[in-house]
């Protein structure tokens, strides 16, 4: 019979994702899957704006979100969001709607940019290294 104290313990290994620089070409990618006609979040920055701005407001947008790459953290303002309510028919009936959630266009365009070309090929090689060979 074994006691409580005879569980073996397991070793977690973690690796470094080898997550490469965003460059133009999935920073443009990413601003191309922007919806337009939504609302802005806190920053008040609406998505047709960049899809509209010239090369100046990309390049500053792109330079931004490759120092917080970097920097591996988010900015305060993008832990926080607004959730608006969106009525289905009655306004006074609280179980008749869903809540939405706001976040910020350049948040946005990060996760675009990570979920499209930039984490997705680091996940699928960590994938593939540690598949059975069944």
């Amino acid at each position: 019979m074994h006691g409580v104290n005879d569980v073996g313990q397991t070793e977690v290994h973690t690796a470094e994702l080898p997550v490469p620089e965003p460059g133009v070409f999935e920073f443009e990618m990413a601003v191309e899957k922007l919806k337009r006609h939504k609302s802005p979040c806190i920053d008040q920055i609406p998505a047709e704006l960049i899809k509209a701005g010239d090369r100046t407001i990309c390049s500053e947008i792109h330079k931004f979100i490759y120092s917080i790459m970097n920097k591996e953290e988010f900015l305060e303002e993008w832990k926080e969001l607004i959730i608006t309510p969106i009525y289905k028919s009655v306004k006074t009936d609280f179980s008749n709607c869903r809540g939405i959630s706001l976040f910020s266009t350049a948040y946005k365009i990060l996760s675009n940019m990570l979920l499209s070309g930039l984490l997705t090929p680091c996940a699928e090689g960590i994938i593939q290294d540690h598949q059975c060979g069944f």
